[in-house]
């Protein structure tokens, strides 16, 4: 069972939370009907990510047997056989087509806007997949595209219209955490001699001074955001103080990535960093109280 969980990699599926942000920022986590549509969007978006993981698997099959850690993937370690993963990928495409009627049928609502989404998404990957993640900049920017368009399902499925500071406050933060991971590939090519094409057009010294606009550009974002008429009406203007927990949390990655070279994904330090994850609970709460104890 684990080796089929690491083909799906379910692990990822932590990204697709991000298509509750407009329930939870809205205020509507509570509104029971509105939570299952969005359950409903991150079913639809978890199967739909697991069919370009298998189909990118599938087509790196001979390069990731050459990585030191991409060689474990089940597909080149050879724990899951092709057809084995075409079944599964078969089965995925069914049941995104299957989570999207069901919605219509349910709630009697045209979800159109919902599945162009998901196609422009499964599209936009097929294209990352097989050429434009050789393709510097342009790769990191599909990334954080792909996070926008999950906060954008989440919005068309529950109803709920997304402000354009928290689009573009989404589509830098996925750039940061993008630029953080290349950076990462970076220092462990200079480390252990091996190179992919996937870094051509990148070096250290650019993606060092890359994550630090794109730092200083999702706190300005975040603070456009909480001076946002709308959102000072909705909550409080009290809110702009939880400003001070995203300027920690962003300086701290900053300097676990620069100083203490940690070339570990953006995700994998926050799991691991203990300030991160406090600060991140004290946003989280602040934001908490803000929205639902008034």
């Amino acid at each position: 069972m684990n080796k089929y969980l690491k083909l799906l990699r379910v692990e990822q599926w932590v990204k697709n939370l991000f298509v509750f942000a407009p329930l939870f920022f809205s205020g509507n986590i509570t509104n029971l009907e509105l939570l299952i549509k969005s359950i409903f969007a991150f079913l639809t978006f978890s199967f739909i990510a697991s069919s370009i993981y298998i189909i990118n698997d599938y087509s790196d099959m001979e390069s990731d047997r050459k990585h030191p850690e991409k060689k474990n993937r089940p597909l080149a370690s050879g724990t899951v056989s092709k057809a084995t993963a075409k079944f599964f990928l078969a089965i995925l495409l069914a049941l995104v087509v299957l989570t999207i009627f069901t919605m219509q049928t349910l709630y009697a609502t045209n979800y159109w806007q919902f599945a162009v989404i998901i196609l422009f998404y499964f599209v936009m990957n097929l294209a990352y997949t097989f050429k434009l993640k050789h393709v510097a900049i342009v790769d990191v920017c599909i990334i954080s595209v792909g996070f926008v368009l999950r906060v954008l399902a989440g919005g068309y499925a529950s109803g709920i219209l997304i402000s354009q500071w928290a689009i573009l406050l989404t589509f830098v933060l996925a750039l940061v955490l993008a630029i953080g991971k290349r950076r990462g590939e970076l220092v462990n090519a200079q480390v252990s001699g091996r190179t992919r094409k996937s870094l051509d057009g990148y070096n250290v010294q650019f993606a060092d001074i890359a994550l630090s606009i794109s730092c200083a550009l999702a706190i300005v974002c975040y603070l456009m955001f909480t001076l946002s008429p709308e959102v000072q009406q909705r909550f409080h203007p009290r809110v702009f103080y939880t400003v001070f927990f995203v300027v920690f949390a962003f300086l701290r990655y900053l300097q676990q990535t620069l100083v203490y070279n940690r070339t570990e994904s953006p995700t994998k330090i926050i799991y691991k960093d203990r300030y991160i994850q406090v600060t991140l609970v004290f946003w989280l709460a602040a934001f908490l109280l803000q929205i639902y104890f008034k």
